[in-house]
């Protein structure tokens, strides 16, 4: 069976992939902010192993995960935690682009550098879930789209430098998905939401999935997904 660990899966794409891979019987490790979202997570997925520490305090990362059970072989890492803020650039404050850099990018950034060893051993994968923010910036997206085109990068250097680990790197980009940060964005948009106009979390867990599986002569290296209509 393999081994993955998932950050964000308390909620949305992170949550659904984490259900399906324990239906078909996977292991998994589940990163939470701390011991009692930890717990939830072990009451909602029986058998998953958890760890916990604060993306949004990337620094502190190594030390905190240090003191905790981390797995020695790893087959995939898979960054499906995110936040966001919606703002103009002449009104979003320096705390709000930072916070969205913090957890969207350098939090991942680190996270991988301290599961490199465990992923080297198993020859594993690393998969981002980005956004269509990381390929295009709209209005009022500023600091997301920044974080997220930032994550693009990341994983185009990572693939690159691990290639001789064997280590795959992935990256999927859905288009507006029916998740709870959906519906914060509504908010933020100030727009009524309507869950059924979006992708189903499902799909998008689809492609992640045919990423993951697909046979070790090659990888999907990026991956779009967007609303049929």
């Amino acid at each position: 069976m393999a081994l993955h660990f998932i950050t964000g899966a308390g909620a949305g794409i992170g949550s659904a992939l984490a259900t399906r891979l324990t239906d078909r019987g996977d292991d998994l490790v589940l990163l939470a902010r701390n011991e009692d979202r930890a717990r939830v997570l072990r009451e909602r997925f029986p058998g998953a192993a958890t760890v916990h520490a604060d993306l949004a305090a990337p620094a502190r990362l190594a030390e905190v995960l240090s003191e905790q059970d981390l797995p020695d072989r790893l087959d995939s890492l898979i960054h499906a935690a995110g936040v966001v803020e919606l703002g103009r650039v002449d009104a979003l404050p320096s705390s709000s682009w930072m916070w969205q850099l913090q957890v969207n990018l350098v939090a991942p950034a680190e996270l991988t550098r301290i599961m490199l060893p465990a992923l080297r051993q198993a020859g594993g994968q690393v998969l981002f879930v980005n956004s269509g923010a990381g390929l295009r910036a709209s209005p009022d997206w500023s600091a997301y789209a920044a974080s997220k085109h930032g994550l693009k990068a990341l994983a185009d250097a990572l693939r690159a430098e691990e290639a001789e680990h064997g280590i795959r790197v992935s990256t999927i980009y859905p288009g507006r998905t029916a998740t709870p940060m959906q519906a914060l964005v509504h908010e933020q948009e100030g727009q009524p939401y309507d869950p059924t106009k979006f992708i189903d979390p499902e799909s998008v867990v689809t492609g992640m999935l045919t990423m993951l599986d697909l046979p070790r002569d090659a990888q999907l290296t990026d991956l779009t997904i967007r609303p049929r209509d």
